[in-house]
């Protein structure tokens, strides 16, 4: 029953043993809960993480989609009320990937407090939320014993880079939901090293402060240096920036010649192969990637 490993996460995020559901990953969360909901309709924003929608299609739900408009940022809105009324399960990732953006606490409260009007689950998966600085202003934890249609994913794949390890989970207070997820699915999901590795994670306070701090600075880097180039980038309040090439040129296959991977964004809905992802990292590989980058606008 993964007792340890529960209660290592209770303390951490200071929610009650019997809100929390360990998985392998947040993957594996993600399709429990449209097995064990089966829902009909679902509202998805766009763009968005893809694993929502191919999860949601192999139990046949339809699918809506709440567009995110470029103009506004890929903020959600206000807007956002006039479609989850006639659908059983809204995802909302927030930061949301691949664009970084957070979506305000007293908006989500709001969708929430909606959504429970019409018995609608809401799922807000804050896989990323480690890396935001100052997350209780953020999070929507606080509000699960408030909303029993609630529930936070979250995963320790991301902030403590073990994504081999596949170790996630996800909380609310709805024990029916947890035990539905419980029989979504094979009993042993979550491996002993796996729960070794998230004990261990839970501790590490200083590691956590650093890296928040560490990647804020080489964010802030990235993203200067990239509109310097008189490059659309938007900010980002994860380990990750997305920005918008305008040029006629296919900058994945530009980085690749160089032995670098940056994310195209082209098999996002509502994104297009104009718009890209890059990842956080060291200094020296920040650095390398601003001097690659220049090189290439330089020379198309």
């Amino acid at each position: 029953h993964y007792r340890r490993l529960i209660e290592g996460i209770s303390v951490y995020e200071n929610v009650p043993v019997s809100y929390i559901f360990p998985s392998n990953g947040a993957a594996e969360v993600i399709f429990r809960i449209a097995l064990s909901l089966k829902p009909a309709y679902a509202l998805l924003t766009a763009p968005t993480f893809s694993e929502y929608e191919s999860a949601l299609k192999t139990v046949d739900c339809s699918i809506k989609y709440y567009y995110l408009n470029e103009s506004e940022n890929f903020n959600i809105t206000r807007s956002i009320f006039d479609e989850i009324n006639t659908v059983d399960v809204v995802f909302i990732c927030n930061p949301n990937n691949p664009t970084g953006q957070i979506t305000d606490n007293n908006l989500l409260e709001k969708i929430i407090a909606q959504c429970k009007l019409s018995d609608t689950i809401v799922v807000i998966d804050e896989c990323f939320m480690d890396f935001v600085k100052d997350k209780e202003k953020f999070s929507v934890c606080h509000l699960l014993k408030k909303y029993d249609n609630l529930i936070v994913l979250k995963a320790f794949t991301k902030i403590f880079a073990v994504p081999g390890i596949r170790i996630g989970y996800c909380m609310s207070s709805n024990e029916k939901i947890i035990d539905n997820l419980k029989k979504a699915g094979p009993p042993w999901n979550v491996s002993v090293p796996a729960q070794e590795a998230a004990l261990a994670a839970v501790n590490e306070k200083d590691y956590l402060s650093q890296s928040i701090e560490f990647i804020r600075n080489q964010r802030k880097y990235l993203i200067d240096e990239i509109k310097k180039l008189n490059i659309t980038s938007y900010e980002s309040y994860a380990n990750y920036i997305l920005f918008k090439i305008n040029d006629d040129i296919d900058l994945k296959e530009e980085f690749i010649k160089k032995g670098i991977l940056i994310r195209s964004c082209a098999n996002y809905k509502n994104l297009s192969d104009k718009y890209y992802r890059i990842a956080v990292k060291t200094e020296k590989e920040n650095k390398l990637f601003i001097e690659i980058l220049k090189g290439i606008m330089i020379n198309r």
